[in-house]
């Protein structure tokens, strides 16, 4: 197996992170807002295997107390080898240095993976919201409350 870090996005990544948000995000983002988020600092990282970016996380501080996933994708031919749990976690990590213990996300309805991923790993879910996305699907806005949660 190989070894797989986290490190911090580059530009020279963009391209492969736009591949990874087409082919896993049913109503990806362009890769304009893609750069956008990167510029106006949100945080962003890709998980690494060899020489290849194998998912990636953007995220950022919403309020003072409050952090929000954005986005989170694996390659499909990397899936169920923690790469997620991975990015999350070093999101997680990330919150904690800034004293934000409380994190947001919404996930799209029909993505029955990405929920139970979520949960997993101790993300609730708050609200179904109808018609959330472009195409009209509904998404479950989930959260994570640090100090309530014992799984990390």
């Amino acid at each position: 197996m190989s070894i797989m870090i986290i490190r911090e996005f580059r530009l020279d990544d963009l391209n492969r992170v736009y591949e990874i948000e087409k082919i896993t995000i049913p109503n990806p983002y362009d890769m304009d807002i893609l750069r956008k988020l990167f510029d106006f600092g949100a945080g962003f990282l890709v998980a690494q295997i060899k020489d290849t970016v194998v998912g990636y996380i953007i995220f950022w501080i919403v309020e003072e107390d409050r952090g929000h996933v954005i986005s989170l994708a694996v390659d499909p031919d990397y899936k169920r080898q923690k790469v997620g749990s991975r990015l999350i976690n070093t999101a997680i990590a990330t919150f904690m240095k800034f004293n934000i213990f409380n994190i947001t996300l919404e996930v799209n309805a029909k993505n029955k993976d990405a929920l139970n991923f979520y949960k997993s790993i101790g993300f609730k879910s708050n609200k179904k919201v109808s018609n959330y996305y472009e195409d009209g699907s509904d998404a479950y806005k989930m959260s994570f409350e640090l100090f309530n949660n014992t799984d990390i």
